[in-house]
């Protein structure tokens, strides 16, 4: 699955966080960094919520939009 992952840029870092996964976030300097900590934070947050019998939510539809 793939999830959405908004990311915002900070003055010295970067951090993000996913919609569809509330209470799930990650930091980085670099944007790489980043979307490498999510990706260990999706794993985990995805992991605790098996072993806590939730519902593991479908990835929304993401599409943008143009504005002039």
């Amino acid at each position: 699955m793939q999830y959405a992952m908004i990311v915002e840029r900070g003055e010295r870092n970067f951090s993000a966080y996913l919609p569809d996964l509330p209470g799930c976030i990650a930091t980085g300097k670099t944007l790489e960094e980043v979307k490498q900590r999510m990706s260990e934070a999706v794993e985990l947050h995805l992991r605790g919520m098996r072993e806590d019998g939730l519902p593991i939510p479908e990835p929304s539809l993401v599409d943008y939009v143009e504005a002039a």
